[in-house]
């Protein structure tokens, strides 16, 4: 494998979950893709609920998609050949190169094994034949040595692309310092001499303060601290999984649109909302108390993997009596994918695909009702707003198939997967102040997001909109990913991480310049 394979490696590990892991990896890919390297990311194995859709409709993890995007590249599956969706703290869906394959407790892991190392091998094979270099991303802590014998992400990885690896740790958590001495110790020595550099992430302060502790890490690893990368608030990079939500509620009284997302136990694709977080009159925020969601215009319903738990959880939690009375006090309601599904008469599961309840009823605010199918549709798709005439774009990932009964549809699908399509899809209602559709990433373009936007203003007798021009997500992001990249150069021992990477001149690194880096 390895001698056939053409492309170079660099694999960046972390010392625990949601240390930055993704991000790095979306900066390093943004760097070399800037200097002109046919570069690629990979990450064998993903556990996440936020998903992407592929070109030809496969999902692989947000991220990944996330990633390709930061290289100029459309995701594949290859990119992640294997997705577990968690359903229950005990079991999730195993999506295999895109499609979703069985479900796995805690308890199936060989069987799991034999099945998704074959194709994790080939996916890297196909990336390795067509492209220069391949930046991995390894999953949760490097040293979880207690799950070493089912290991399909770190070092088994590592080995099979003979990757030099860099591990990041998070040092705004606490104690960074034991965290990475602690985990290069609990490394075996093969392990440990792929370990090639150390970065410390989300730093703040003056750099020099932190010189005693380069140099005890240094010292007790032998391993060379390559980085320390400042904190970079609203870097605007979408997150990995929801770990990330509370730090994202930022201040915004000012701003006169009020957004309240509701924080599902099970939720998923909540980046559907990131782009109105970044618009100027918008203040976003996720929330878990119903108790918390006094004053908002808008509350928002978000993805879930499983609708009828969570629909249960809405009305244990006294979420549902919040909800409604939010509406009936003139407020707009917005629902997408599950969150859609959940706004209407009732959820049937009659083959019980997600839940062992064969229904319930939902909060009857659309009329519409959902029935599931074993076949999950996930599917790019292209459609216009028929209230204002705006196209989106976006894309599908469920199971569950609508049936409108009298409510008006909001948008109509002209394209699906390329091909022509014309179709009626979402549901408004009567006083148009309840919204629901099935496509994710639904404010991505500007015209319908301030459209949106607008419509709420007024109904809620607030000033008109910013007048800013206002851009789409697609450029947010890419220059979100300028911005990460420029601070990578600017912080990190550049020369050291580029040679790691096979790569002998760093001067097409140097672009922008390194005093616009930092945030």
């Amino acid at each position: 494998m390895n001698a056939a394979a053409k492309a170079r490696s660099l694999m960046v590990m972390g010392t625990a979950s949601d240390v930055g892991k993704s991000v790095v990896v979306t900066g390093l890919c943004r760097l070399f893709a800037r200097a002109g390297i046919r570069v690629v990311p990979f990450k064998s194995q993903n556990m996440s609920n936020n998903a992407a859709v592929c070109p030809g409709g496969g999902e692989i993890g947000r991220a990944q998609a996330v990633q390709a995007e930061a290289c100029g590249l459309e995701p594949t599956v290859d990119m992640n050949p294997v997705l577990l969706k968690p359903e229950s703290e005990r079991g999730c869906q195993v999506v295999i190169r895109g499609r979703p394959q069985f479900h796995m407790t805690t308890h199936d892991h060989a069987n799991y094994r034999e099945r998704a190392w074959p194709e994790i091998v080939k996916s890297y094979a196909r990336l390795a034949s067509d492209f220069e270099l391949i930046v991995i991303e390894g999953a949760g802590g490097a040293a979880e040595v207690n799950l070493r014998e089912r290991d399909v992400v770190n070092w088994r990885v590592a080995e099979l692309a003979d990757a030099p690896v860099l591990i990041v740790t998070d040092i705004d958590k606490g104690g960074a310092l034991a965290a990475l001495v602690g985990t290069v110790e609990l490394l075996t020595p093969c392990e440990r001499e792929r370990v090639k550099g150390l970065l410390i992430n989300k730093f703040r302060g003056d750099p020099k303060l932190l010189a005693d502790g380069l140099r005890i890490i240094e010292q007790k690893t032998g391993i060379k601290v390559l980085g320390v990368l400042p904190y970079a608030n609203g870097l605007d990079i979408p997150a990995e999984d929801s770990a990330s939500l509370r730090a994202s509620n930022t201040a915004g009284a000012t701003r006169p649109i009020k957004i309240g997302v509701v924080c599902l136990p099970r939720i998923a694709n909540y980046t559907d909302f990131e782009a109105l977080a970044r618009e100027p009159d918008v203040d976003l925020r996720y929330l878990e108390n119903p108790r918390h969601a006094g004053g908002f215009d808008v509350l928002c319903l978000p993805g879930s993997k499983s609708t009828i738990a969570d629909l249960a959880w809405l009305r244990d939690s006294g979420w549902e009596r919040r909800i409604l009375d939010h509406y009936r006090e003139g407020g707009h309601v917005l629902g997408v994918c599950a969150g859609y599904q959940m706004l209407g008469r009732r959820v049937a599961d009659p083959d019980h695909v997600e839940s062992s309840r064969s229904e319930t009823p939902g909060l009857g605010l659309l009329d519409i009702e959902t029935v599931f199918d074993s076949e999950k549709i996930t599917a790019l798709v292209r459609a216009m707003d028929l209230s204002y005439g705006n196209e989106i774009s976006g894309y599908e990932i469920h199971s569950g198939r609508i049936h409108r009964r009298a409510a008006a549809a909001a948008f109509r699908v002209q394209e699906r997967d390329g091909r022509t399509a014309d179709e009626p899809e979402g549901s408004v209602s009567g006083d148009g102040r309840v919204l629901g559709t099935s496509i994710h990433g639904l404010f991505d373009e500007p015209g319908f997001r301030r459209d949106y936007l607008a419509r709420v203003g007024r109904t809620k007798g607030r000033a008109p909109l910013n007048a800013a021009v206002a851009d789409s997500a697609r450029t947010m992001r890419l220059r979100a990913y300028d911005r990460f990249a420029d601070l990578l150069a600017a912080e990190m021992n550049l020369p050291a991480v580029a040679a790691l990477a096979g790569i002998d001149s760093i001067e097409s690194f140097s672009r922008h310049a390194k005093d616009k880096a930092r945030p």
